[in-house]
């Protein structure tokens, strides 16, 4: 790593080669995938599964009986991805994608496109009534109506933002502390040492608590869309 900001680069030079090599971290995910398919399952396949049904469950609450068959598997897809991505990128010479809009955008704004088209066509009386909560004073219309359109349209912005900048703090905090190793003694070299292991861990549960977060406010958001109507209206 030449500089600090040559960690949001996405290539990797080994041997002094500029090796494109980042986007096969989207694949090694398949590599562990058909251990699902042996007659016996492994201690693998079984945690996986297990992960699985929690998220069942939890997505399961969120929708309750207002879900579309297939949406809830969407949402575990990609949280799958997310978390994959999160995990590899904390292997040394890997580009962590989750940590650039590009990618982080390309997660949130598709679905919330699909759910403001959905809403408008199957539902717009009910979009259009959201806006305004039950009680509002008439003279503080206008204004709630602008505020809760532009909540709305800055979304998927949010969800990106919050993903990337999540990742890119625990990373830059590690390229700072690692870059002081050189210049120190033995005793602070090993406290050094500690801290950033510590912190590697730290960054192992972060990856996993924004792969949720951003699973779990992506079906909150759908949700909140939704009605009764509206769910029969799209399965018809």
């Amino acid at each position: 790593m030449t500089n600090l900001f040559s960690s949001f680069d996405p290539g990797t030079a080994i041997l002094g080669l500029n090796l494109r090599l980042n986007w096969l971290r989207v694949r090694i995910c398949l590599i562990m995938i058909p251990q699902l398919f042996w007659l016996c399952r492994s201690q693998w396949s079984k945690s996986l599964l297990n992960v699985i049904r929690y998220l069942l469950n939890e997505l399961g609450a969120v929708f309750g009986n207002l879900v579309i068959p297939g949406t809830i598997y969407i949402y575990i897809s990609i949280f799958f991805f997310i978390l994959f991505s999160n995990f590899i990128g904390l292997i040394p010479y890997i580009f962590t994608g989750t940590r650039h809009l590009s990618i982080t955008l390309c997660l949130s704004l598709p679905l919330w496109l699909g759910r403001m088209l959905l809403s408008i066509i199957y539902q717009y009386n009910h979009l259009i009534a959201h806006l305004v909560p039950t009680g509002t004073p008439r003279f503080l219309i206008p204004i709630i109506v602008l505020i809760e359109t532009v909540r709305r349209l800055i979304r998927p912005a949010t969800l990106a933002i919050r993903l990337a900048a999540n990742i890119v703090a625990g990373h830059l905090l590690l390229t700072l502390l690692g870059s002081q190793g050189p210049i120190l003694a033995l005793v602070p070299l090993i406290g050094l040492i500690i801290g950033l292991v510590l912190l590697l861990l730290l960054e192992v549960g972060v990856a996993c608590i924004q792969s949720y977060v951003f699973t779990i406010l992506n079906s909150l958001y759908l949700n909140e869309l939704m009605s009764n109507n509206f769910s029969k209206k799209i399965i018809k």
